[in-house]
């Protein structure tokens, strides 16, 4: 079995991003359950020398549907910040989900072995499509994903590995 740029990419995204939404959705309820104003948590931190809430959902949308763009177009840099509350992240996360949802195999596949530059500063790192999204990227996404799980567990929120994981490719 093959397997292509898209399934190893999008695929992915998908699930954790479709994850993501869930389980901040799960953590809205929960906010709102528990009195907890839910754009406290927008600040919350795992530790100190670690971005808040916000840039964990801020990343993972960069490193899902800005990534794939960024195969696209071939440059890649840091996350522009947003001052966003926690309606707003969540909306951002949703509209990231839809956005990935509407890529078609045929676009993505072909941006196989297309150079994308990560620019910092003027620091530049050389990658193709596929090793920027595969070592880089998702990564990345697995990284802030877990992150922004991690923070609204410590905060209480009733999360559990299901949540994390999402929606499966099981064999049907």
């Amino acid at each position: 079995m093959a397997i292509s740029l898209y399934d190893v990419s999008v695929r992915s995204m998908l699930q954790t991003v479709g994850a993501v939404s869930a389980f901040v959705e799960k953590g809205r309820v929960w906010c709102s359950e528990a009195g907890v104003n839910p754009d406290d948590v927008v600040e919350m931190r795992l530790a100190a020398d670690m971005f808040p809430f916000r840039f964990q959902l801020l990343s993972v949308v960069h490193h899902s549907i800005n990534a794939m763009e960024a195969a696209r177009t071939g440059v890649f840099g840091p996350p522009a910040p947003q001052e966003l509350d926690y309606a707003g992240l969540q909306a951002l996360v949703a509209d990231a989900h839809t956005r990935l949802k509407a890529l078609s195999e045929d676009e993505v596949n072909v941006l196989e072995g297309r150079e994308v530059i990560f620019k910092l500063g003027q620091t530049q790192i050389p990658f193709t499509a596929e090793g920027f999204l595969m070592s880089f990227s998702l990564p990345n996404l697995h990284f802030h994903a877990a992150t922004a799980y991690d923070i609204l567990r410590q905060k209480g929120a009733p999360l559990g590995k299901r949540d994390y994981l999402g929606a499966m490719r099981i064999r049907s």
